[in-house]
């Protein structure tokens, strides 16, 4: 035996025994010890349900038959089986009856909606409009003095809302002309 063998319990070196068996040579020294822990969990809780089935049916002491169910039931709830091969064929012939539907889109790939894509915009830019400055409004009013008469004057357009802010939306994955 290794050097520190010695001084382990039966168990653990039941444990390095199973592992070597399995051909696992390289692990932890902790690894031993999980195990240890999950193996007298699994015991104690075997035992713990024994021990309540063997009460329900009046006994004294816990038999084998006791045991057994309590394994059962552990298998049984922490591990589902698959359902049966002809089960699957079955369910897999009748979902195969319905036809899939043709193809609404043309060739190439075809793609969700665009408001369902991530490369539809997803922001919007509040643009105000600049005021006017004392030195614009002069300069307006000489050109609407020194303008045509038959075009109405900007103070008598009520058409242009006045001050309103203009939304831009530009998609993100849109490339940047050069």
């Amino acid at each position: 035996m290794a050097e520190g063998e010695e001084d382990l319990p039966r168990d653990a070196k039941i444990v390095k025994s199973l592992l070597k068996s399995m051909g696992v040579d390289d692990y932890e020294p902790r690894v031993i010890n999980q195990f240890l822990e999950l193996w007298y969990r699994y015991v104690v809780d075997v035992l713990t349900d024994a021990q309540v089935y063997s009460e329900h049916a009046s006994k004294p002491a816990i038999d084998c038959d006791d045991i057994k169910l309590a394994i059962q039931s552990k298998v049984n709830f922490s591990f589902s089986q698959p359902p049966a091969r002809e089960v699957l064929l079955e369910l897999a012939r009748n979902r195969n009856k319905i036809p899939l539907p043709k193809s609404i889109t043309g060739l190439g790939i075809p793609l969700p909606p665009e408001r369902d894509t991530l490369i539809s915009p997803n922001y919007q830019l509040a643009i105000p409009k600049k005021k006017r400055t004392a030195q614009a409004m002069e300069e307006t009013e000489e050109d609407e003095e020194g303008g045509d008469p038959s075009q109405p004057s900007q103070e008598g357009r009520t058409d242009l809302p006045q001050h309103t802010p203009q939304r831009v939306s530009f998609p993100i994955g849109a490339k940047r002309p050069r």
